[in-house]
């Protein structure tokens, strides 16, 4: 709990930072409005705007599940033949220097206004950190362990599920937290050149209709929703990497953040080797 009271001080000060700047009138109202107008217009649209978070939310979602299928596949495929990672490497470094908004409205020409440019323009996104994640992942396999499961006859298929896959996962998690803040944000761009629902609708009304207070409500719930998904993916990363959790345990008894549950082990340890003592 410590270690994140420097960002919750950090986004505190910022808010009143913006609410002090609004107060003082330095910028006008129409331009930047305070946080409680925020809040209120907030307030007063919330309905309309967990309708639209619904569609938003499934573009994102569809978009990065099939990233991280196709990404899984593809950084397997490479890692297993050299070849093929030599062709394809080229070719995922130049799909990252086309910027997405160039690529939504051609996505819209080709696929249509429905939601298949929105999902497709998610994946495209997504799959790069994905999978270059899984990769280097990959590629940093403890070879001696590898070596050792060699000599007692593994096939490829068990060096990659007792070796290679548990080793990824760091790096995999790694790229899925960019990759879960990019969906959002891609799905909002491809929401801006056409659609019926989405964020990205809601927010091309409300510039149309200078509604600011409207405007910086919606982007402050893209950005919650970004932080949300990120705590989601820590969440997974905690559970299918326990032991991750032993080491950051032991980095905050060595940084002195943990002083007291210290303090409760060093009484437990006392009482216990008294009891013993006295059977």
């Amino acid at each position: 709990m410590g270690s994140n009271r420097p960002s919750w001080i950090g986004i505190l000060a910022l808010v009143l930072l913006w609410q002090g700047i609004s107060a003082a009138g330095l910028v006008p109202p129409y331009m930047l409005p305070g946080p409680f107008q925020v809040g209120a217009a907030f307030v007063r649209d919330r309905s309309l705007l967990m309708g639209h978070l619904g569609h938003t939310l499934f573009e994102a979602a569809g978009g990065l599940l099939l990233a991280v299928a196709a990404a899984f596949l593809l950084a397997l495929g490479m890692d297993a033949k050299p070849v093929l990672k030599a062709a394809v490497m080229p070719v995922l470094l130049l799909t990252q220097t086309v910027p997405a908004i160039a690529l939504a409205p051609l996505l819209v020409l080709w696929l249509g206004y429905g939601v298949a440019p929105k999902i497709t323009l998610v994946f495209l996104t997504c799959f790069f950190p994905l999978t270059i994640g899984l990769l280097d992942g990959f590629a940093q396999a403890d070879t001696d362990a590898i070596r050792l499961l060699q000599s007692m006859g593994a096939n490829r298929v068990q060096l990659y599920w007792y070796i290679k896959f548990p080793g990824a996962l760091a790096a995999f998690f790694s790229g899925l937290k960019i990759a879960s803040a990019y969906s959002i944000v891609g799905a909002v761009i491809s929401e801006w050149l056409g659609g019926n629902a989405g964020l990205g609708v809601y927010m091309t009304r409300v510039r149309k209709s200078y509604s600011f207070d409207k405007m910086f409500a919606v982007i402050l719930l893209v950005a919650v929703l970004s932080l949300g998904l990120l705590k989601l993916v820590e969440l997974l990363e905690r559970r299918a990497m326990p032991w991750m959790a032993r080491e950051a345990l032991i980095y905050s008894i060595k940084n002195k953040s943990v002083l007291p549950l210290m303090w409760f082990f060093a009484v437990f340890r006392r009482k216990t080797r008294k009891t013993i003592g006295q059977r």
